[in-house]
C-alpha cells in the first residue's frame, strides 16, 4: 500500500493523531482539515504520500507532510515514520492556558468567610 491512496480519517488514526477513526471523522467532517491548502468535509477524501495536511490538535495548529500511507496502526515510533512535522508545536509554559485567578489567597487559609465572599463580589463589581 506504499504508493496507493488511503482514506484521510483512516491516515490520521494511522498516525496517531487521533485516539479513534472516528474522531477524526468527525474533524473532518466539521471541514478543520485542509489537504495541500483545500479545506475538506468528508472523511472519505483520499491522500497519498505528498500531499501536506493541516488540521488543529489540541491548542496548536499542525502542519504535516505524508511521507507513507501506512497498512496497520502500530507503535508510536512506527507512526512516526508516516509524516514529516513541518511546524513542529512550540513548546509553551505550563501556565500558558492556564485561567488567571481572580482572588488570590494565602496557603492554609481556608474557605472564605461570608464577610470575605461579599468583599469578593463588590471587587468583581457584582451586586
Amino acid at each position: 500500500m506504499g504508493g496507493a491512496g488511503i482514506r484521510i480519517d483512516k491516515w490520521l488514526w494511522f498516525a496517531r493523531f487521533f485516539k479513534s477513526r472516528t474522531l477524526a471523522g468527525k474533524r473532518c467532517a466539521a471541514g478543520r482539515v485542509r489537504i495541500n491548502g483545500v479545506p475538506i468535509a468528508k472523511s472519505h477524501q483520499t491522500v497519498q504520500p505528498g500531499d501536506i495536511l493541516t488540521f488543529p490538535q489540541g491548542h496548536d495548529i499542525r502542519v504535516v507532510e505524508i511521507l507513507e500511507t501506512g497498512t496497520r496502526r502500530g507503535p508510536a515510533s512506527e507512526a512516526q515514520t508516516l509524516y514529516k512535522d513541518l511546524e513542529p508545536p512550540q513548546k509553551r509554559s505550563a501556565n500558558a492556558h492556564a485561567k488567571p485567578s481572580s482572588a488570590l489567597r494565602e496557603p492554609g487559609a481556608g474557605r472564605p468567610t461570608k464577610a470575605d465572599r461579599r468583599a469578593i463580589d463588590r471587587l468583581k463589581g457584582n451586586p
